[in-house]
């Protein structure tokens, strides 16, 4: 990590509908966790604001559930739901922009590292959601852009992602076999699983996702044989969810995320989970792997360079063309697999001359299947011609291709029409 010394701060941010976390490395060490109580590991920030009533001050995570409980203010809830939604929302009598709002409490949640670390040196940073999707990325690049910070390197990935950027980084005997990830959230698990294909090069890890109700975690009653009661129905519905999973697949490590688990309720899924099986148990999972990624993205590793993950947001493909140049025909590579969708672009000029089509290689990273998808310039002037090709994607299997006519200087004029395509992959 040579490049990463001189006191960079680099930060995975977990972006969660309840609570958030934010993991920070300054080039030496280890990357940990914010806590808001020194020596404690308290991560959890909550994901809320609060509006003091009749001012304008603002609260977020613990101080803005304070603030409400003593009636002084005004607590927003779902944020990111409402940022989703995109409708003003209306607080105190006045309307804000949701986005607004979002902004704000991430600005307010990062100021926290100024107890640690400048916050001002901030260099990069990696913000994790469960699922980003269009609207989301969309949503968050706007949020980021309303923070004004001092870096453009921002990224944005999966929850999966991160699990796997954190896996990596352990013991390789940990993740050997597969690697499962249950996350207990609201009345839901959410089991992430995994694996890699060890026969191509480099290395394709992949994940497979599953979703199971589950009893929502409410305090124990205080009747004895009540809490008894439901202590054991979590542990057997657990159980049943844990031992579905596992029988799909070898597992070797297991990773518990989320606030419910507790030994004094798990007793039985706890001791079947451990069957030749090491579990881990914690919370900070996404955001520590989040700014794994981002110190991964700065400075490869090894590993890292021996294995690319093929999640749901990635490009599974490599995109190019076959180019003339000097008198011999050369593949040029456009787009490469292992890229999020989202980041996946890429502009270029080339030269028509007496032709009007331009040939795309699309070899798939998954069934290996190499195929040409030929796009025709329909109605381009005849003669030598400068095009300009944008392609960007829309979504995971959606390439779009934008090629413009710049015309050949004197010769011809631009007209500046534009052909546009889409390709399914």
């Amino acid at each position: 990590m040579g490049l990463l010394h001189h006191g960079k701060l680099v930060v995975g941010y977990d972006l969660g509908e309840e609570y958030s976390q934010i993991s920070f490395h300054t080039g030496d060490g280890e990357v940990q966790t914010l806590s808001f109580v020194a020596g404690e590991e308290r991560y959890n920030i909550p994901t809320v604001l609060c509006k003091r009533t009749g001012l304008n001050q603002w609260y977020y995570g613990r101080e803005a559930l304070r603030c409400a409980e003593e009636g002084q203010g005004i607590l927003v809830e779902n944020i990111l739901q409402l940022a989703v939604a995109g409708e003003p929302v209306l607080i105190d009598g006045t309307t804000f922009d949701p986005l607004s709002l979002l902004s704000l409490f991430m600005k307010r949640s990062l100021g926290m590292l100024s107890q640690t670390v400048p916050a001002e040196k901030l260099y990069a940073m990696m913000i994790t959601c469960e699922k980003p999707d269009g609207r989301m990325i969309e949503i968050l690049r706007h949020v980021v852009e309303g923070m004004h910070l001092k870096t453009d390197k921002i990224y944005f990935q999966s929850h999966e992602e991160s699990f796997y950027h954190y896996v990596i980084k352990q013991p390789e005997e940990l993740w050997r076999s597969q690697s499962l990830l249950l996350e207990y959230r609201g009345t839901r698990v959410i089991a992430y699983c995994m694996g890699c294909n060890r026969r191509t090069t480099p290395v394709v890890a992949y994940i497979e996702s599953w979703e199971y109700n589950m009893p929502p975690y409410e305090p124990m009653p205080e009747e004895e044989s009540l809490r008894r009661e439901k202590m054991e129905r979590l542990d057997r519905e657990f159980e049943g969810i844990a031992s579905q999973v596992c029988t799909r697949t070898a597992v070797s490590s297991v990773y518990l995320i989320g606030e419910h688990y507790s030994e004094e309720w798990m007793r039985e899924s706890l001791r079947s989970l451990c069957m030749g099986r090491r579990v881990f148990q914690g919370s900070n999972l996404y955001s520590k792997g989040a700014c794994f990624a981002m110190l991964e993205r700065l400075d490869p590793s090894e590993v890292g360079k021996a294995h690319i993950f093929l999640g749901e947001d990635k490009l599974k493909s490599n995109i190019g063309m076959n180019i003339l140049s000097q008198g011999q025909e050369s593949y040029y590579a456009l787009l490469d697999a292992g890229v999020n969708w989202f980041e996946a672009e890429q502009s270029f000029e080339f030269y028509v001359r007496g032709g009007n089509e331009l040939k795309l290689q699309i070899l798939s990273l998954i069934g290996k299947e190499s195929r040409t998808e030929c796009i025709l310039l329909e109605d381009l002037l005849p003669g030598m011609s400068r095009m300009r090709a944008h392609l960007f994607l829309t979504g995971e299997k959606t390439l779009v291709v934008e090629i413009e006519d710049l015309g050949f200087g004197s010769f011809r004029a631009a007209t500046h029409r534009i052909w546009r395509r889409e390709i399914a992959l």
